[in-house]
């Protein structure tokens, strides 16, 4: 469904604008084909990528954005292939024609009259496109490792750059229309923005608790009726990792909070099937062990975690992943919530 979706948004995109261009711009004032599959496939890129950039802060501030991220990969292959449409367009049209290579010509032409290189600029970022397509199976996931594979991915915001200034330096030098740099620019503000207001909402969310003796490693970071069922407190411990706190029927258990897979908030998740399920991707871990059921074998650091009273501690230290911890038991009827009609 997401897969029709988006090359049903893409097909009507394009056919639109193709046969807009037409229907307003009859001849002699008409605009070629070619050049109307240039701005055709660049634009719809564009739209694309601001999408794709905008889908992980949107998710991070509400989980109704979940869906639009959980296969998020696909939108982006499919991007790159539109982007490299606009690209082979570009090259064939514009460098073509002549006895000189097509891409060195392309490349080479605003070296050649003293512009900016505007067209090397938007070469580079399909470059780092397509290693990213390229790279976005599991497959490349598993054997990069979670950490190198998310920095490597990370690449696509200086891509972004890349592509703004090949907008900004190419197109927008002979569009005399306010209409194309006012909608440029409020989709740069609105990516800086997103991401902004969701990096100074997360690190308001960081509650860092203080390791009071050196001589008891325990942390008290809340209360058993804090958690509600199935579900994780997500806590962190001076400047560690976050830590998800999960209740499973009567008992309590901690894990790193981030997913093995694409470092996922682990704690924005629920107990399915009697496992810790991640709700970027669904990968799941035995909250007791942090091990992915078989026959999956990622795994997850587990923390020690003890019940004193009503209130839950929790050893910082975190330990190697994929260790088994006995979850702590509570009583239900002790640690249940005061009733509104109870005088104290």
């Amino acid at each position: 469904m997401y897969d029709l979706i988006l090359i049903a948004f893409i097909l009507v995109y394009l056919t639109s604008f193709v046969g807009l261009g037409i229907v307003l711009f009859p001849s002699p004032e008409d605009i070629s084909l070619p050049i109307l599959l240039i701005r055709a496939f660049g634009t719809c890129a564009i739209i694309l990528l601001h999408l794709i950039l905008a889908i992980g802060p949107l998710a991070r501030i509400s989980s109704k954005f979940n869906p639009l991220l959980y296969n998020r990969r696909h939108l982006g292959v499919t991007f790159f292939f539109v982007g490299l449409a606009h690209a082979l367009v570009v090259f064939l049209f514009y460098g073509g024609f002549g006895v000189e290579n097509p891409i060195s010509a392309i490349l080479t032409g605003s070296y050649r009259s003293g512009g900016v290189p505007y067209e090397f600029f938007g070469f580079l970022s399909l470059l780092i496109f397509a290693v990213m397509a390229a790279t976005s199976h599991d497959f490349w996931l598993a054997n990069l490792g979670p950490g190198f594979w998310k920095s490597m991915h990370m690449g696509v915001y200086f891509a972004y750059v890349l592509v703004i200034a090949h907008v900004v330096f190419g197109v927008l030098k002979s569009e005399s229309n306010l209409l194309y740099p006012v909608m440029i620019s409020a989709g740069v503000v609105s990516i800086a923005s997103l991401h902004l207001i969701t990096g100074l909402r997360e690190f308001r969310r960081d509650f860092r608790f203080e390791i009071s003796s050196k001589h008891s490693p325990w942390v008290e970071v809340c209360t058993v009726d804090e958690i509600e069922p199935n579900r994780a407190k997500i806590v962190q411990i001076d400047t560690d990792e976050r830590i998800a706190i999960f209740k499973d029927g009567c008992t309590l258990s901690a894990v790193s909070n981030v997913c093995a897979h694409q470092n996922g908030p682990l704690g924005e998740g629920k107990i399915v099937n009697g496992c810790v399920t991640c709700p970027w991707h669904g990968y799941q871990y035995n909250a007791s062990n942090g091990q992915s059921p078989p026959p999956f074998t990622e795994k997850i650091p587990t923390y020690d975690i003890r019940i004193e009273g009503n209130r839950v501690m929790i050893n910082p230290n975190a330990n190697e992943p994929g260790t088994p911890v006995k979850p702590a038991e509570f009583n239900p009827i002790f640690n249940a919530k005061p009733s509104v009609y109870d005088d104290g």
